[in-house]
């Protein structure tokens, strides 16, 4: 069973840059696709971000294209979300989630099997 741990998250002004990390425990994190996914409070689980077992296939919610990019490297057990241009609206948890299916990419959460505990992202303007 795949483990999840996220860590990144924090404070930022609008406009700056943060880099999300998630750690996966497991031996099996090679066949999983992996998503990012967050919630701001009062709101609903939105899909963020997805790449397969590959790390070649991704998908961007368009809420975050040309602003974030999803990646991963399988020789650290590990995804990035990497978010540049913040904005207030991108304010939530996010949280790390794997799918032992590598394609196609899920974009609901009820598609993942596995989640991290979540950070937090906070953007003033």
């Amino acid at each position: 069973q795949v483990q999840l741990v996220e860590s990144g998250g924090g404070l930022v002004q609008a406009g700056g840059s943060l880099r999300l990390s998630c750690v996966a425990s497991g031996r099996t994190f090679s066949t999983y696709s992996m998503g990012w996914f967050r919630q701001a409070p009062g709101k609903e689980r939105e899909f963020v971000a997805a790449v397969d077992s590959t790390g070649y296939r991704k998908d961007h919610a368009d809420a975050v294209k040309g602003r974030f990019s999803i990646s991963r490297d399988s020789t650290k057990n590990t995804i990035y979300l990497q978010m540049n241009s913040l904005k207030p609206e991108d304010t939530a948890v996010y949280f790390c989630a794997a799918r032992r299916r590598s394609y196609p990419l899920g974009t609901m959460s009820t598609s993942y099997d596995v989640w991290g505990q979540g950070t937090q992202v906070t953007v003033s303007s």
